[in-house]
């Protein structure tokens, strides 16, 4: 499937994370909070197709999912509002939905990862630099219609390939998560730091 064009491979994503009772439910309500410029992304998304791809229970090894937006308003207040909504939104599904304003993260991101970074423009922005090619990866439904932002293709996810993407990520956490999902995803192709 990796090998297919893009549109079928995005219909491909859509059908596999349709399966996932988990997902979909997260996809069809996240709209309910009307965040500004949101995808569901990263590991959720990501994970879910490497259950399916093992053959294992599609929400095996996955501890919460990501919901990201883009607001100008960089309050706390604001973002925490929208924290609590999509809690009580959320509260019955079995993974944690974490909700992010990634106009925020260069306010908190150096005391977290010790490297201050530049604000992003947009979510677009963010998705960008998240650790690896195959995770950076936004998908959402807008008007019933399937949307996907992978500005690495889905090549790497549908083929189980980890890659570093070096625009953020240290070579250490990059290797940390690495060897982390090869013990539970142990088909995953990992590409090691040196040889991108």
């Amino acid at each position: 499937m990796f090998n297919k064009d893009l549109q079928t491979q995005i219909d491909y994503l859509e059908s596999m994370l349709a399966k996932s009772s988990t997902i979909a439910e997260i996809l069809k309500r996240a709209p309910d909070l009307h965040l500004p410029n949101w995808y569901v992304g990263a590991g959720a998304v990501v994970q879910t197709v490497w259950n399916e791809l093992h053959g294992f229970e599609l929400t095996r090894g996955i501890e919460d999912c990501d919901l990201v937006y883009f607001d100008t308003d960089t309050r706390y207040e604001a973002e925490d509002r929208y924290i609590r909504e999509g809690r009580a939104l959320f509260q019955d599904l079995r993974i944690e939905v974490e909700i992010r304003n990634e106009a925020r993260v260069h306010l908190w991101y150096e005391e977290k990862f010790g490297e201050r970074i530049k604000p992003y423009i947009s979510v677009e922005d963010a998705i960008n630099t998240w650790p690896t090619t195959a995770t950076s990866v936004g998908v959402r439904y807008s008007n019933g219609k399937f949307q996907v932002y992978a500005p690495y293709g889905l090549h790497d996810l549908l083929a189980m390939i980890v890659r570093p993407n070096k625009a953020l990520v240290s070579q250490e956490v990059y290797e940390k998560k690495a060897e982390r999902w090869q013990k539970v995803w142990p088909k995953l192709k990992i590409i090691t730091w040196d040889a991108t």
